[in-house]
């Protein structure tokens, strides 16, 4: 007998190996299976429905999620057995093994406790469309309200599970794999943030307790401001119960001369003085921090019109092209046919050499703006297209393209906190942002190239040296623009071409950051000091001839820098290139 114990005690730890690696492989198995219900359900929601593709029934959206549930949960158990959490204790050897459980595990908490309650809050697509989809998503909204704040809340815990699990271990599969999923929650995390948020504010915000109406700005993104573009057309949306419609339409020309008494406090009237953004419509925007803009856009709509609006919204035709790839295209009433492929094109660029004169070219970008409201406004009422539509609106926020401002200051701080909220963080820490204004009056920022790169040196006590260098290019030809294109109202004292550009460029750096020197094309530039919420901010008058690139270089010393940066976004026709280098730990 004391054989054959000794037989046994001596096969236990071969059999435990093999029981391992056996649910091992199984549970890789659950879990290949889960992700592809997991990618089918993604291309379900984010679909963009056409003529042949018709509906996705939701049965079929919760049919994928019950799938991947299961899937993550036999994977779950099947590494929870006896031999799994005393191996995973293991000091070196069992690393792999706590990856693979913790991975287990949170797949099985994502599938069944964050996406499932997640796609029973997403408005259910119908065979027919009856004009009331936003209408609708917005009582499923509020119904599962609950439950969306809680699976918001179980996808922080999550992430925080899966970042702790061992980074490096002796099995190169079960790293990567790791690497894999904190790729997955850290952009499940944001999004679930968001939606929890939606559950609290869409409802107020669309209508549910009463009517509410908007300030829609359309930003030209082809004369640079500091949220985006001029603010040029514009519309004025009301959303009552989740119905929504376009009130009316104008443009720039009349706001052109309201000007307001908005005071924004003793900090923004020192950093823009001269440009009165409160006073001068053109400048209502130079600040890159959205909720300057939108409260200065409501005191003007007031001020001009004696109406109060709940809040402000900014797009761009980079905007509108993704909503219209949902929608379909739009014609204009002059038979002009806006399509997502067109819509940047036409009007930031080829629109200016149609039209000589002015009024005429600005009612032209009323009208496309009218154009695309009649398809979105359609869309938003059909359930085929709105849970596409939405994706759509994501995508765009996500790149700073969308911009959100409530006047009620309850939904304002919770909004705040979110990117589409446009605010500049007063948070301490690294940050590097980039902010152009157009000087000269053109539209030559269509022509506009950036590029930023940022690149940290070793620290000591928190603080760190930080290289910061700015390449502007402006790609806009010698000649052949017409002349409100390359309009110079700046009227310079100095001789140029038709298609060189002046820029106030600023960069924005960290809460405390000090500047140590700077130089222009290689040669010593002083630049002018500011702060703006906290940031300390670098600005230089630059002109940028035509066909030429010019190189800034700033040398920083950015305080509590023992991270990577926070990036500003300033959306324009050609996204920023950034480079952001990784630096060492800080030592203290």
């Amino acid at each position: 007998m004391l054989r054959n114990s000794l037989l046994a005690a001596a096969t236990l730890p071969l059999t435990g190996a093999v029981w391992i690696g056996v649910t091992g492989l199984l549970a890789r198995s659950e879990l290949i299976a889960a992700g592809r219900d997991l990618d089918a359900l993604r291309q379900s929601v984010a679909a963009v429905p056409g003529a042949a593709s018709g509906a996705v029934p939701a049965s079929a959206r919760e049919g994928e999620v019950r799938s991947a549930a299961a899937h993550a949960a036999r994977a779950h158990r099947l590494t929870t057995g006896p031999a799994w959490y005393p191996a995973a204790a293991l000091p070196f050897v069992g690393g792999p093994l706590k990856t693979v459980r913790g991975a287990a595990y949170a797949a099985d908490r994502l599938a069944g406790d964050v996406l499932s309650p997640l796609v029973q809050a997403l408005p259910p697509p119908t065979p027919d469309s009856r004009g009331d989809g936003m209408s609708e998503a917005l009582m499923t909204l509020q119904k599962h309200a609950p439950e969306v704040a809680r699976a918001g809340r179980t996808a922080v815990e999550v992430q925080a599970d899966v970042h702790a699990l061992p980074r490096s271990t002796w099995l190169p599969a079960a790293d990567r794999a790791r690497a894999d999923l904190v790729r997955q929650v850290d952009r499940l995390g944001p999004v679930m943030t968001d939606a929890s948020l939606a559950a609290r504010v869409l409802p107020p915000m669309l209508g549910a307790r009463g009517q509410r109406r908007y300030f829609l700005a359309f930003q030209n993104i082809a004369e640079a401001r500091g949220t985006g573009g001029v603010p040029g057309a514009f519309a004025v949306l009301s959303a009552d119960r989740g119905h929504l419609s376009f009130e009316r339409f104008g443009n720039n020309t009349e706001m052109a001369t309201t000007k307001t008494n908005l005071d924004l406090g003793a900090g923004f009237a020192a950093r823009y003085q001269g440009s009165e953004p409160t006073q001068v419509w053109a400048n209502s925007n130079m600040s890159p921090h959205f909720p300057y803009a939108a409260r200065i856009w409501a005191a003007a709509w007031r001020k001009h019109t004696g109406e109060r609006v709940d809040g402000a919204f900014a797009v761009d035709p980079a905007t509108l092209s993704r909503l219209l790839r949902v929608t379909g295209p739009a014609r204009m009433a002059g038979g002009t046919e806006l399509t997502a492929d067109n819509v940047v094109d036409l009007t930031e660029r080829a629109s200016y050499a149609m039209y000589d004169d002015v009024a005429r070219r600005k009612a032209f970008f009323v009208e496309a703006a009218r154009a695309a409201a009649g398809p979105l406004i359609s869309a938003t009422g059909d359930m085929r297209r709105l849970p596409a539509l939405l994706v759509a609106l994501n995508d765009a926020q996500r790149d700073g393209r969308l911009k959100v401002w409530s006047a009620h200051a309850a939904e304002q701080r919770l909004i705040e906190s979110r990117s589409y909220s446009g605010a500049l963080p007063q948070t301490p820490g690294p940050f590097a942002g980039l902010v152009v204004n157009n000087a000269a009056g053109s539209k030559l920022d269509y022509y506009l190239d950036r590029s930023l790169v940022w690149e940290p040196t070793a620290c000591s006590s928190g603080d760190r040296p930080v290289t910061a260098t700015v390449t502007l290019t402006n790609r806009a030809p010698v000649s052949g623009l017409p002349g409100y294109v390359t309009l110079r109202g700046d009227s310079p004292p100095y001789r140029t071409r038709p298609g060189d550009n002046r820029l106030l460029v600023s960069y924005y750096a960290g809460v405390g950051a000090s500047l140590t020197g700077a130089t222009l094309d290689g040669r010593p530039a002083q630049l002018a000091p500011g702060v703006e919420r906290g940031h300390s901010v670098f600005t230089l008058d630059l002109e940028l001839p035509a066909h030429s690139s010019r190189t800034l270089v700033l040398h920083l010393l950015e305080p509590h820098a023992d991270r990577a940066p926070v990036l500003l976004q300033q959306s324009l026709v050609t996204p920023l290139r950034a480079t952001l280098k990784p630096g060492g730990p800080c030592r203290v």
